[in-house]
Order: structure tokens, then C-alpha cells, then sequence
């Protein structure tokens, strides 16, 4: 009988870990995690998965304003700690503003995005510092210029402006077009790239 209950036992045992398993591993693949930080510009935001960043919240003058963008993601908020990788989006965007980083090096988790969205994200991610490309010019490298309009809803619910950089992005007149965070922060990010000359004087 003592070999008996110690089979059991041993079974118990084996089935007990097997039922812990996944409450241990499904909610670290699919947890968000996020810091908000200052920069020279105002208070940033960002937030990652086991994947990669998956978004980037454009500079606001208050602490509260980027919380309530993430809180709205269901992003978790680190207090008083960050990943190592939280920690170098952190230093390659607060580079990037201060004018002393031209790229991103830094693993990307698109997957809130549709594979149309993800496939225009991808193209935006290699227009360089310092260019700009129309609606038409991504349209004609994701299926046609006749998704130009998709192109533009696409541009538009990107989650990582800065990182893939949908401010370079204007129309094919040469005019400012449009941008999620607001014409004047794209206004301002184009004269960081010296871009903004190179568009059409906009009406008063």
C-alpha cells in the first residue's frame, strides 16, 4: 500500500504542476508594461509586450495626460522601475529629440495592427531621417496607389509615432498633410529633421 499512495502521490504531483503552468506563462506573453518619462519636450510614454515596444505616447506638458493614454491601452505602469528595454526606447527617443540620434534599434511588437497596418508600418520604418514620402509614394509599395486612402487610415492609427515615423509622411502636393499628434508637433518634429522647408508655405 506504501507504494501505492507514493504513485499517487508522485501523480498528484504531476498533474499539480501541469495545472500551474499556464496562470504562469500566458499573462507574461500577453502583459503590457509601461514608464512614463520627462523629456526635453514634455512628459513621454511608453509601453511593450514580451514582443517588443508597441507604443509610444507623443510629448504632453502633463504626467497625468500620458497616463491616461496608457491607462486607456491597459498598458501596467511601472512605478520607480523599468525594463532593460523600457529603459533603451527611453534613451534613443530623449537622443532623438535632442537632436543626437537619426534611427531607432529596437525590437517592435505590432501585432495591434491589421496585416494591412503592419505591412504599412513596416514601409514607414524605412524612410530615413530627413525624407519625406507622400500617401501615393506608400501606397504604390503596399498594393497600389489606389490604397492611398487605407494608406492614410494606416498612418493614422500608427501606435509608435517617432519610432516608425509617420511625421514624414505629407501629401503628394507637398503640403503638411495631416498627423495623429497634431499639426504643430509635427510642424516641430520636421524642423528637427530640417524638413519643413521643404513643404508648401501653409495659408494663414
Amino acid at each position: 500500500m506504501g507504494a501505492k499512495n507514493g504513485k499517487a502521490h508522485g501523480a498528484g504531483a504531476r498533474v499539480n504542476r501541469h495545472d500551474r503552468s499556464p496562470p504562469r506563462l500566458v499573462p507574461r506573453a500577453s502583459r503590457r508594461v509601461s514608464v512614463i518619462f520627462q523629456t526635453p519636450w514634455g512628459w513621454m510614454g511608453l509601453s511593450e509586450t514580451a514582443e517588443g515596444i508597441d507604443a509610444v505616447v507623443l510629448p504632453k506638458t502633463s504626467r497625468q495626460a500620458v497616463q491616461s493614454e496608457l491607462h486607456a491601452a491597459s498598458a501596467e505602469l511601472l512605478e520607480g522601475r523599468t525594463s532593460s528595454q523600457l529603459k533603451e526606447a527611453q534613451a534613443q527617443l530623449i537622443g532623438y529629440l535632442a537632436g543626437t540620434r537619426r534611427s531607432f534599434d529596437l525590437p517592435l511588437d505590432l501585432s495591434r495592427g491589421t496585416s494591412f497596418q503592419q505591412k504599412v508600418w513596416r514601409t514607414l520604418r524605412g524612410i530615413s531621417y530627413g525624407r519625406l514620402r507622400s500617401y501615393q509614394w506608400v501606397a504604390a509599395r503596399v498594393g497600389g496607389k489606389q490604397y492611398a486612402r487605407a494608406v492614410g487610415n494606416a498612418v493614422g492609427a500608427n501606435p509608435m509615432p517617432i519610432v516608425i515615423p509617420c511625421h514624414r509622411i505629407v501629401a503628394q502636393d507637398t503640403s503638411i498633410g495631416g498627423f495623429s499628434g497634431g499639426l504643430p508637433m509635427k510642424r516641430k518634429l520636421l524642423i528637427l529633421e530640417g524638413t519643413l522647408d521643404k513643404l508648401q508655405p501653409e495659408r494663414p
